[in-house]
């Protein structure tokens, strides 16, 4: 096999599309150190600064302390404690919903929820930006899927009009889209799917604690509460930690358990994991400058950026893509950012259609103005000398 494998990664660096890891020796914070050097870090999902913050890691060894390294089993047999079953309050409430299930990953939970929910006869309708975990999910559940154009309305309901199955029909949909940082139309799709009979299924991984009144995502911030499903979520972005959960109906919590394969197989969420998320959902419900802050920077950045003239797909979250187009383009730039301290890693198909490489740039809630006004500099001045900047548009 290796002859095989020599040839395919071969034709991976020719299409300049190699993934090597790069190997940090501190946290997710606003500096970090990388094999040996010293980087502004703006490529980080640690929204609010939660995952380096010394009262999550106080309360992960607490939980350690109380109840061990590892959880020991999987929930159905030894590994369900009483702190599983807290957090999954607190995620309800959070959410607004009767209750939540807990999973290893947000990716297991996409991928248990759909599997297990629907199935052959069922039809899903799918955002053709939609996350691989979705993606993997739908494939796996051996549900009819149907692609309607990225956050395109009236391609969603020409779809669900012409559908005359019997079965479910599950509309899915992230509500923060990780690669452009743009927001899902969560009003449209819900009056959709009242109009046709539809469930909905919202992926709130980069939304949770981010967006929202009180942090909740974009059922929060649209004031959807009671009009959306089923939300999926992840505990590895805002709340700083690491983990997935599905929030909804009682009811419809109590099949999971029964019936989600990446529930009832999985070992469980250790201790410290679980105490840290815990933590990390109490501040974004009491914190809620922090939020406020980091939609400061995101606006600062996006705004001074966008004045130089770069094309970045809208965005009113901290996802900020700077479209570069040509993968090899994309790399180049990256390398010269690093080149002045800061690390932004190109993204590349298939993570990303053809043709669309960028720099994904995030920010967080912890990143000085200096530290904006540093990315902003060099971005610019490297966006003009490699020609991927075509007009300087100046509004003072």
């Amino acid at each position: 096999m290796n002859d095989w494998f020599q040839r395919q990664l071969q034709a991976i660096e020719a299409e300049g599309l190699t993934r090597n890891l790069r190997s940090l020796s501190t946290g997710n914070d606003t500096e970090v150190m990388i094999e040996g050097n010293k980087y502004v870090l703006f490529s980080s999902n640690n929204y609010l600064g939660l995952a380096t913050d010394s009262r999550l890691k106080e309360r992960a060894m607490n939980g350690i302390s109380l109840y061990g390294t590892g959880s020991g089993g999987a929930r159905l047999t030894t590994g369900n404690m009483v702190i599983h079953e807290q957090l999954e309050r607190e995620i309800a409430e959070l959410k607004g919903t009767e209750a939540s299930i807990v999973f290893s990953s947000g990716y297991l939970a996409n991928v248990g929820f759909i599997s297990s929910v629907m199935g052959e006869g069922d039809i899903i309708f799918s955002d053709a930006w939609n996350h691989a975990s979705i993606i993997d999910g739908c494939r796996l559940s051996k549900a009819k899927t149907i692609r309607y154009a990225h956050a395109d309305m009236l391609d969603l309901e020409e779809k669900l009009r012409a559908w005359q199955g019997e079965g479910k029909k599950l509309i899915v949909t992230d509500g923060v889209f990780s690669m452009d940082g743009d927001i899902a139309p969560l009003p449209e799709i819900v009056a959709l799917a009242k109009k046709y009979n539809a469930y909905i299924m919202v992926d709130d991984a980069h939304a949770t604690g981010v967006l929202g009144e009180c942090g909740g995502g974009t059922i929060d911030y649209f004031g959807l509460q009671h009009e959306v499903d089923f939300i999926v979520g992840t505990l590895s972005k805002a709340v700083g930690t690491e983990g997935g959960f599905v929030a909804g109906s009682s009811l419809a919590i109590q099949y999971l358990r029964n019936r989600a394969r990446t529930f009832i197989f999985q070992t469980a969420l250790s201790p410290g994991v679980i105490e840290a998320a815990r933590e990390g959902i109490r501040l974004i419900q009491h914190e809620p400058e922090r939020r406020q802050r980091l939609l400061k920077n995101a606006h600062f950045l996006y705004t001074n950026l966008a004045r130089q003239g770069f094309t970045i797909s809208p965005s009113n979250t901290p996802i900020i893509s700077l479209l570069i187009g040509d993968a090899n383009q994309a790399v180049e730039f990256s390398e010269q950012l690093m080149e002045e301290g800061i690390y932004i890693p190109a993204i590349r198909p298939p993570t990303v259609p053809q043709g669309s490489s960028r720099l994904r740039i995030t920010v967080m809630a912890t990143h000085t103005e200096e530290q904006l006004r540093m990315v902003v500099d060099h971005v610019s001045e490297i966006g003009r000398r490699m020609g991927v900047i075509k007009s300087f548009v100046n509004q003072t």
